[in-house]
């Protein structure tokens, strides 16, 4: 083996490295019998509102960004292999009820349909058209890596897409930031992104970026896109460690009327009822998914209950969750986030609050 081909052998060991990093792992490793739900600790910096916690830059480290809502280092492999070599998977015997679903959309409707709407694409890729204009979240079009099954193959052409006029991008992980799906939409797509990424979207020739720290905003014409601060983490390359890019979620006042929140990946934490007091949501769209077991991703995603838990405290008028049925990121199967959730809000009495699109469906409003 020359060096070329060690290199390239190398890099690729680090990219499935840093997948396997992108579900979750913090440095504190622990054993078999310590396997247990970890109850999400209160944010740092408690004494700042997020406004005040955004204008002192406290995510702002030295050479990369800081969350400041945990104490938690993401991105030790230890833990992920503990994780998948010996901790016992309590969801195996329902992997056979797992099916792939095709995903073909008719996007005539969505074209002909003057007003706002949201269509599931797949995995944590949503299309929303408000009137005029069409707004893509993290595009993830085909599969990530061999190893990584996906459920939810999109069978329709990718040309078929509406051309995006603004696509979010909320964090880098790969399974929101994808390259290839990227390069289909064309260099002269217009991304919006949290800070960082220059030498990624500098790769892909695309220079017609926005990007934003916390609380920034777009103004789009009569539509406001702004970046929120949520409880992640983000990291593409092992080797450089994490958090050399920011994340965040996002928050969409359409030209319509309706106000759009967009969690990307999150973790519950204590902020989402200063975050609903700022802003009235209509529209609360939350990734959910790879949420077992809860000792290893409790730091990075939310489970149904805190879902819930979250949607409430945001004050949202109806709920959407995504992120889930295309890769199996987690121990639960694909298809049990919908149905787990739909238990949660039941316990609630807020099932009628819920939304439920499968892959391809559009909600019209």
């Amino acid at each position: 083996m020359d060096r070329r081909m060690f290199l390239r052998k190398f890099l690729e060991l680090g990219k499935k490295a840093a997948f396997l990093h992108l579900i979750a792992g913090c440095t504190n490793f622990k054993t078999s019998a310590d396997k247990t739900a970890e109850k999400p600790p209160p944010s740092l910096f408690n004494d700042y509102s997020l406004r005040e916690l955004v204008q002192k830059k406290l995510h702002h480290g030295d050479d990369r960004f800081v969350n400041p809502f945990s104490n938690k280092k993401h991105g030790n492999m230890l833990r992920v292999l503990h994780w998948k070599l010996f901790s016992q998977n309590k969801f195996t015997s329902y992997y056979d009820q797992e099916q792939v679903v095709p995903v073909s959309i008719d996007w005539e409707p969505i074209r002909d349909h003057e007003s706002l709407s949201v269509t599931f694409v797949k995995h944590a890729s949503v299309m929303i058209k408000d009137q005029d204009r069409y707004i893509l979240v993290d595009p993830v079009f085909f599969e990530i890596f061999r190893f990584v099954k996906d459920f939810t193959p999109l069978v329709s052409d990718v040309r078929e897409i509406p051309r995006p006029d603004h696509v979010l991008i909320s964090h880098g992980h790969y399974d929101h930031l994808d390259t290839r799906s990227l390069a289909a939409l064309g260099r002269e797509t217009h991304v919006i992104t949290p800070l960082g990424y220059d030498e990624l979207f500098g790769d892909l020739k695309m220079t017609q970026r926005t990007q934003l720290d916390w609380f920034d905003s777009f103004d789009g014409g009569m539509r406001e896109i702004t970046l929120i601060p949520c409880d992640h983490w983000t990291m593409r390359n092992p080797l450089e460690g994490p958090n050399q890019s920011l994340w965040g979620s996002y928050m969409l006042r359409t030209k319509t009327g309706p106000t759009i929140f967009i969690s990307g990946d999150t973790a519950y934490f204590d902020r989402f009822q200063e975050i609903g007091r700022e802003f009235s949501i209509d529209l609360a769209i939350i990734n959910l998914g790879a949420y077992e077991p809860r000792w290893f991703m409790a730091g990075s995603h939310m489970n149904p209950s805190e879902t819930v838990q979250a949607f409430k405290e945001l004050g949202a008028a109806r709920l959407l969750v995504i992120h889930w049925g295309t890769f199996r990121l987690g121990d639960e199967p694909v298809h049990f986030p919908p149905i787990d959730v739909q238990k949660e809000m039941e316990k609630q009495g807020l099932s009628d609050r819920l939304i439920h699109l499968n892959h391809g469906e559009t909600l019209f409003l």
